[in-house]
């Protein structure tokens, strides 16, 4: 398979030595300092494009690789508000292919089907109340992360008695906190931490007077998320539309 990587920091690297690694050709690199490459025929030739940059360069990215008609897998968070309506329309009447999704981690779709599998049965006991903890390294620009939203609205689907996700406290790496775990009974709160070079700790908690239980998921390096991304590539390369890890991992 024909692999352009749009962003090459710490994860488009990896990416690449993974898909090197599963004998995939990177036929296109892309950075901030060569946006031209866009209209290369190496570019226009991929199979598949992979993006992990910034929310405020993902829309445009992924607009650009379309005018290619080149399929888009992107790990990008914090576009989805504004531009989510036109990327489905895009994806849906417009005939492009984007695969997206928060978190691309084997450990973390597994994770993910456990938290859906726990808000279910949690949904009969209202003596418990949920929260989410994330924690992430000091260069995550969005808070909450994409994964902890992604996870939010997951318990929101399975539980009654939610029906909002908010905003919690941000526990800066200066150790300044920013915000409020303030909440009415109807809402989820999420907390936020930015400390060193974690990759990503998601942590849930449903806690009652007689106890508490707690599910985590604790990312040890980008690997997980690159080699994820990689598979991702390689479903997308044979499917089309709007595609995201339900379909990838049919837990």
């Amino acid at each position: 398979m024909k692999i352009a990587l749009i962003g090459y920091g710490k994860m488009g690297k990896m990416i690449e030595q993974i898909a090197l690694e599963r004998g995939h050709q990177i036929v296109c690199v892309i950075d901030i300092d060569n946006q031209e490459d866009f209209e290369s025929e190496a570019f226009a030739s991929a199979d598949v494009a992979i993006e992990f940059t910034a929310p405020m360069a993902a829309y445009g990215n992924y607009l650009k690789a379309f005018a290619k008609n080149v399929k888009v897998v992107s790990g990008s968070t914090g576009w989805m508000a504004e531009h989510g309506d036109e990327i489905r329309r895009l994806c849906t009447e417009g005939g492009q292919t984007l695969f997206w999704a928060s978190n691309f981690s084997i450990g973390v779709a597994i994770f993910s089907a456990v938290n859906r599998y726990l808000a279910r049965i949690m949904n009969g006991f209202p003596q418990y109340e949920v929260e989410m903890e994330e924690v992430h390294h000091v260069h995550k620009l969005d808070a909450p992360s994409g994964t902890a939203i992604t996870l939010a609205e997951e318990i929101l689907g399975e539980m009654d008695r939610k029906t909002a996700w908010v905003k919690g406290t941000l526990l800066n790496p200066d150790g300044e906190v920013t915000g409020s775990d303030s909440h009415e009974a109807n809402e989820l709160v999420v907390n936020s931490v930015r400390r060193g070079e974690v990759p990503g700790i998601h942590s849930i908690t449903y806690d009652s007077d007689a106890d508490s239980i707690t599910i985590t998921h604790d990312a040890h390096s980008r690997k997980g998320f690159a080699l994820g991304a990689v598979l991702a590539a390689e479903y997308t390369a044979t499917h089309s539309g709007l595609l995201t890890t339900s379909d990838l991992f049919k837990f």
